[in-house]
């Protein structure tokens, strides 16, 4: 059960789930990854939740704010780290992204910017302070890899290259045009050959990992969430599902081969 430390710039730091009903998904998630739910008051009437695994931190959820959130349906949101956030703000608009919220403070937890892609994604940028991110991987329910679901693959490989630095590139003997995301020495993501469904915005999809995809995907279902593909098998790779939570929230079971 590795714990996490210390992360380097440009991998995914956090992530963050926006909501329309935060007590059921803190009943989903508790029940499909035996997440511990902590909730942190965030003004009369809020908090932000941050979920738990063996004691550690492993992702988070708030209730989306109509006003706030420009209407943005439920979703999971990403978090890259980086050096300084101010710097990678500006950089990010200097190569093409738009900075929908400039940075700013989280208490001593560490600092952000909330940016958009120039396909139309978005994610943060998170600079640590006190919260270095999340606390523990390889185990399931945890966070294991992110593709960019978007129409227009050449334009977001070149705008992430410029912005961390990610190497962006097919796999060997890989004749999918599927195209994977190397931060320094680390694979963490990739980019589909395929555009989202017609109706769903280009968005970041998140993998949670799951000794048994079949099991966690019919357990999901049977929790109230829609099953939008699969369970299947990627040759020589693992099995995989994509699911939506009971508010719409949609993301990926991985179950790896074994080694």
């Amino acid at each position: 059960m590795p714990h996490i430390d210390k992360y380097p710039a440009g991998a995914f730091v956090w992530i963050e789930l926006g909501t329309t009903d935060q007590a059921a998904a803190k009943s989903f998630y508790a029940s499909l990854f035996g997440w511990n739910a902590n909730d942190m008051p965030m003004g009369p009437g809020e908090y932000y939740t941050i979920f738990r695994l063996d004691e550690r931190d492993t992702a988070a959820a708030y209730t989306l704010n109509p006003e706030r959130s420009g209407g943005a349906p439920p979703h999971w949101m990403p978090y890259i780290s980086v050096a300084n956030a101010d710097d990678a703000a500006a950089r990010a608009a200097q190569v093409g992204g738009k900075v929908l919220s400039p940075p700013f403070d989280v208490y001593d937890a560490g600092r952000m910017a909330v940016v958009q892609d120039p396909t139309g994604a978005t994610f943060c940028l998170w600079q640590p302070g006190a919260n270095q991110g999340i606390g523990i991987a390889g185990v399931d329910g945890t966070l294991c890899w992110a593709d960019l679901m978007t129409a227009d693959a050449p334009r977001a490989r070149q705008f992430y290259a410029d912005l961390f630095g990610w190497e962006i590139a097919p796999g060997q003997n890989d004749p999918s045009g599927y195209l994977h995301i190397k931060n320094a020495e680390a694979f963490i993501g990739g980019i589909p050959p395929v555009s989202p469904q017609p109706g769903v915005p280009p968005h970041w999809l998140l993998y949670f990992l799951a000794s048994d995809c079949d099991a966690a995907a019919a357990k999901a279902k049977s929790l109230g969430a829609n099953i939008h593909y699969g369970p299947t098998t990627i040759e020589g790779v693992g099995r995989w599902a994509v699911v939506a939570d009971p508010q719409g929230a949609a993301f990926a079971l991985f179950q790896p081969l074994p080694h």
